[in-house]
């Protein structure tokens, strides 16, 4: 069902490049805008970790130069039965983190600076177990390549403004304006049910859905305090991260942080049955969980 869904959604993402390019350019404009977001698709697919991962200046890391952070990823991989992912840091303040890749196989998860030095050790475990699973349920190809053709409309929308087809009339007119709202509803809808996927992916994984928990309610706080420039400068990355920051919950692509941490918390009450490690530890102990988080990569 969410495989149909994604791709209906992925769909009318194309249709709006479509009569965004008729109103450029009639329907010689609708056709080259269909051959524009299949040549996008297409090279998203082959290039997408490498996209995302330059749009952030990411640094990969190896079990030498940070083995625990880097260790720590690996059992997680384990533990999801995944093959292990390359690893990333990105230096930024905001602490924040992703997972690109086209497939499990050459998948990638990066964490920033600011959030390696804000959290506990399990902490951080709970948001890379999130990030693993985006990997697992293959929501990181989906992710990129809307993102992709969402910034593509938004900026095909700005030309529009000034070279579009003036035969097109109003009808032409208002798919410029709306187009942008429209594309970006759809990556709402795309991302926000992704993400409580994920959630209840990384409770599986590492067994400490209240970690999690308490990772969102830290972080979400600061990322929308302190500036993001990649997402400033091209707005329809924020739903790679774990939390947007710096976005009206109107408009953002994720689900409210409260209804994550809620959901996230019925979980830890209810996972007597379902394999998880937590229990009277997590529940009882939620003191270890502000402990210094030995991953800092400024110690």
């Amino acid at each position: 069902m969410n495989f149909m869904k994604t791709t209906m959604l992925l769909a009318a993402l194309t249709a709006l490049f479509m009569v965004l390019g008729y109103s450029l350019g009639g329907s010689g404009g609708a056709i080259i805008a269909l051959m524009v977001a299949a040549g996008m698709n297409l090279f998203t697919y082959w290039n997408a970790d490498k996209i995302v991962l330059k749009m952030h200046n990411a640094v990969e890391i190896d079990g030498k130069s940070h083995p625990e952070f880097y260790r720590m990823v690996e059992d997680l991989s384990k533990r999801a039965g995944l093959p292990m992912p390359k690893v990333y840091i990105v230096d930024q303040a905001q602490p924040n983190a992703f997972a690109t890749g086209r497939d499990p196989e050459h998948s990638a998860v990066a964490a920033t600076t600011g959030l390696l030095q804000m959290l506990s050790h399990d902490e951080i475990e709970g948001v890379m177990a999130h990030e693993l699973g985006h990997v697992k349920n293959r929501d990181t190809l989906i992710m990129t390549m809307v993102a992709t053709i969402a910034g593509a409309v938004s900026m095909l929308a700005n030309f529009g403004m000034f070279f579009r087809d003036r035969n097109a009339g109003v009808a032409g007119l208002m798919a410029v304006l709306i187009a942008p709202f429209a594309a970006m509803i759809v990556q709402m809808a795309i991302s926000r049910t992704r993400e409580f996927g994920a959630d209840a992916a990384a409770a599986q994984i590492s067994g400490k859905p209240l970690s999690l928990a308490s990772a969102l309610a830290k972080i979400s706080g600061q990322a929308a305090r302190i500036p993001n420039p990649v997402a400033e400068r091209n707005p329809a990355a924020s739903q790679l991260y774990i939390v947007p920051g710096g976005v009206r919950q109107m408009f953002s692509t994720h689900p409210a942080t409260e209804d994550r941490i809620a959901a996230l918390e019925a979980m830890a009450q209810g996972g007597g049955g379902s394999g998880w490690s937590d229990g009277p530890n997590e529940l009882g102990d939620r003191g270890r969980l502000r402990k210094p988080s030995a991953l800092d990569p400024t110690r």
